[in-house]
Parts: C-alpha cells; structure tokens; sequence
C-alpha cells in the first residue's frame, strides 16, 4: 500500500475508534465542610451535552460527541468527546447534587449524606 494510502487508513481507524470509545475523564476530587466537590476538564463541550449521576458509592460522568468544524488538520491529537467516566465515592455524599460549568471545566458539588436511589443532575453554565 502506498504511503497515503497507509496514512488514510490510519486516519480512518483514528476517527471510528475516537467515535466510539470514550475518552476518559480525569477528575480531581476535594472535600469541604458541606460536600465532596470533583472537577474535570471536558474540551469542546456544551453545559446540556453533559450527564451526571450519582448512586451510593459511584459518580458517573458521560459527554455527547460534539462534531468539529471540517478542517485540513496538520496533526490531530484530541477530538471533542464523547467522555465517560464512573468512580467510587464515599457513600456518604450524593445526597443532593449541584454542578456548574464554564470554560471547558465542570464542577460537581456532591452533599453530605447517602443519596436516596439514583440522583440526576446537569450543570448549570457559569456566567
């Protein structure tokens, strides 16, 4: 095969796998007085995109696919989603969840005490 052609393929395998695996989400998580508050970076996002949902002991964060402008890219070396990330909380925070999101960032305040069933909620857009 001809080296465009290789590079084509290549491409080509690049983008399916970028479209049907998620990216993973790296979190930071911190506790205050009230709650457990995780933040994460989700590039190329919009506020309505975004899913959280809490359960005793998980938090699961999970991003739309968003599709890029078409362009000629010299290199490529991220894509805008989709994102997905589960992890283990403390049981005992989720009882009320609160989230905001702006420039890129989205940060989930997580109450005291044990979520009731499967908790729901979506990012407010920072003004």
């Amino acid at each position: 095969m001809s080296d465009i052609g290789e590079q084509l393929t290549a491409a080509l395998g690049e983008a399916v796998d970028a479209a049907t695996h998620p990216q993973s989400i790296p979190v930071n998580l911190y506790e205050t007085d009230e709650a457990m508050v995780a933040v994460a970076p989700l590039p190329g996002v919009m506020a309505d995109d975004i899913a959280i949902v809490v359960t005793r002991g998980r938090l699961t964060i999970s991003a739309a696919m968003r599709t890029a402008a078409p362009k000629t890219y010299v290199r490529r070396e991220w894509h805008y989603g989709p994102y997905f990330r589960e992890l283990e909380i403390p049981d005992e925070v989720g009882a009320q969840v609160t989230a905001s999101f702006g420039n890129g960032q989205l940060a989930i305040q997580l109450g005291k005490g044990e979520p009731d069933g499967q908790v729901v909620a979506t990012p407010v857009p920072a003004h």
